[in-house]
């Protein structure tokens, strides 16, 4: 043994000894650092392990002039550092410092006048000397210094009939009457209209929202002192852009499953909605005679369709209707299919959705049953429109799959079925899977992703980015002209909201980029309403089972515009990219338009 590993082994016996490493299981209690070392190696101790406390004394329900704001925090290990209190306006936005105190008390003046009237939300963030830092129960708090009406926000959505609510600062021994107004967006000729007036020291009423058309409108409340001459009239800030959507989705269609029905079969509706957009879909069934409906399964997003077991329901005769509903809460129900019949007790055939676009090797997958027994599975395909189907493979034994070589078909439009052959020599025929595009170009879309760079997950911001990769490799100048790659180019990022999820593009002043667009499949922007953002614009390279493919990545800079109707999603969905046939590889040709859809775990993107 050398003298350095004898240093090293009695460092690990010392340390062994500091920190209790017997035959039984010992924890740190974090209350001490320890060094101990060698000219190899350092090893230390943490001195804390855990946050402080921290809690905000709530203010008064109502604030004006200069308030004091304080809290207490403790941390039992090294100490508090400083505690930070916060604002944010209850509407939304980032949390801003009202001061920063490193000693006890905790406690600052805040001098409310510098910030607009309205409802606020309070907090104090703690960090002790680790670093270690935790945030209080947030508070709220009305700042009134020189409104004297305060409008509750009733929600970007309203219909039927929405109760009203105001907050009134006053002194004196009037009493203000409030009454609240309504401005239809962008209507010639609009002004603003009492929506439903309350009493004298009652600040709530309800209003009917079916006594005007759908759409956007601005509204907010006004409180009055006195009368006549004398009388003093206050206006809350404007509640802008809320939807009155009291209008029911149309159309809405259930697609006709078929008849006989057998196996699991697909089920599908189309419905639209033009003000708040589709909430749900709602698909229904009922045994012929009955008007008792039972739900068949809930979508949230096109397209409205879902795959359901026939077999769970008793032979018969069955209708099937659809029932929308939109994000304002109205439902329309669809007219019902009628006299279809549901048959499990011979043979069922289906095939699975292979998806829209096709490439290279496609694995087909069939589900086949029959009480006489499956003698054989043919899996074919003809072109859309033709009669004349073609035999991609046969199977004899469940699971039925086969691989379908695509490249040896001409690029098109197929129709694909199976075909079962039962013990009897019976055939039985699924549905048809209609108008798959078989599409094998060399360059294509092969995945899309974002990051999120800023505080706040799930929301367009600054730093914020999404980065499109390809199949090969592209050249630059076919994203936009004179480009290199080499370089980052200034571009515009475009939001525009529509009724099936927010929509991006990129271009450039003067010069197009060739990216495509994405559907975000969320609502990241109100449908009607575009955002832009400037951006820079990157190209660099990946390898991926050795064949080098391009990524372009767009970077967000500051909104330009359209940061209002900006939304924060909660939850994840799948991103889909269609690609520009402007984007050529190296040998100048086009990449496929075949859309993309995002890879990896559904997340809230940016």
């Amino acid at each position: 043994m050398t003298a350095r590993t004898a240093a090293t082994a009695a460092l690990v016996v010392v340390l062994g000894l500091l920190l209790g490493l017997t035959g039984t299981a010992q924890f740190s209690t974090a209350s001490f650092t320890s060094r101990s070392a060698n000219p190899q190696s350092t090893v230390r101790a943490a001195a804390d392990w855990t946050p402080p406390k921290v809690a905000l004394t709530a203010p008064a329900s109502t604030v004006t002039g200069t308030v004091t704001l304080s809290a207490t925090a403790t941390d039992a290990e090294s100490g508090i550092a400083g505690v930070e209190i916060q604002y944010q306006p209850s509407t939304g936005g980032t949390w801003e410092t009202v001061c920063t105190v490193t000693a006890s008390p905790y406690s600052c003046a805040w001098t409310t006048s510098t910030v607009a009237d309205g409802s606020y939300a309070l907090r104090a963030v703690a960090t002790d000397k680790a670093g270690y830092s935790a945030i209080s129960s947030s508070a709220s708090s009305l700042v009134a210094n020189s409104s004297t009406v305060f409008l509750a926000d009733p929600g970007d959505v309203l219909r039927g009939s929405v109760q009203l609510t105001a907050t009134v600062v006053h002194s004196g021994s009037t009493v203000p009457a409030v009454r609240f107004e309504y401005f239809a967006i962008g209507v010639t000729g609009a002004k603003w209209t009492t929506a439903c007036a309350a009493q004298t020291g009652q600040y709530s009423c309800s209003w009917s929202t079916t006594t005007v058309s759908s759409g956007d409108y601005d509204l907010r409340a006004v409180a009055v002192s006195g009368s006549g001459n004398s009388a003093t009239t206050s206006y809350s800030a404007i509640r802008a852009d809320v939807l009155i959507d009291n209008t029911a989705p149309t159309p809405v269609t259930m697609t006709d499953p078929g008849s006989p029905l057998s196996g699991t079969r697909t089920f599908a509706a189309t419905a639209a909605d033009a003000h708040s957009g589709i909430g749900q879909v709602v698909l229904q069934y009922a045994s012929a005679g009955s008007t008792s409906y039972q739900q068949l399964c809930v979508i949230t997003e096109e397209p409205y369709s879902c795959r359901f077991d026939t077999t769970r329901l008793d032979n018969g005769t069955y209708s099937f209707r659809a029932v929308a509903t939109d994000a304002a809460g109205n439902t329309t129900t669809s007219a019902a299919v009628t006299n279809r019949a549901v048959d499990n007790t011979v043979s069922s055939v289906s095939l699975e959705d292979p998806g829209a676009y096709l490439s290279g090797v496609k694995t087909l997958t069939a589900v086949a049953n029959s009480t006489a027994g499956v003698q054989s599975l043919q899996i074919q395909y003809a072109r859309t429109g033709s009669s004349t189907f073609t035999t991609i493979c046969t199977d004899t034994t469940a699971p039925y799959t086969c691989d379908w070589t695509t490249t040896g078909v001409t690029d098109g439009s197929y129709d694909l079925r199976a075909v079962l052959k039962d013990a009897q020599n019976r055939e039985t025929v699924s549905a048809l899977v209609t108008a798959r595009q078989v599409d094998n170009a060399p360059l294509r879309g092969a995945d899309v992703q974002t990051a999120n760079g800023s505080t706040t997950a799930g929301r367009l911001d600054a730093r914020d980015s999404i980065t499109y990769t390809y199949t090969g490799q592209i050249a630059p100048s076919s994203v936009t002209p004179g480009w290199d790659g080499t370089q980052a180019v200034p571009v515009v990022l475009t939001l525009n909201g529509t009724s099936t999820g927010s929509v991006l593009t990129v271009g450039r002043t003067g010069s197009a980029v060739n990216l495509g667009s994405v559907n975000l499949r969320q609502t990241y922007i109100r449908s009607g309403r575009t955002a832009t953002f400037n951006a820079t614009m990157t190209m660099s390279t990946v390898v991926v089972n050795g064949v080098t493919r391009s990524t372009v990545t767009v970077t967000l800079g500051a909104a330009t515009s359209g940061s209002g109707s900006l939304r924060t999603v909660s939850t994840g969905a799948a991103m889909v990219w269609t690609p520009s046939a402007a984007a050529v590889d190296l040998a100048g040709k086009p990449s496929s338009t075949s859309p993309v859809t995002e890879t990896g775990a559904l997340d809230r993107e940016f």
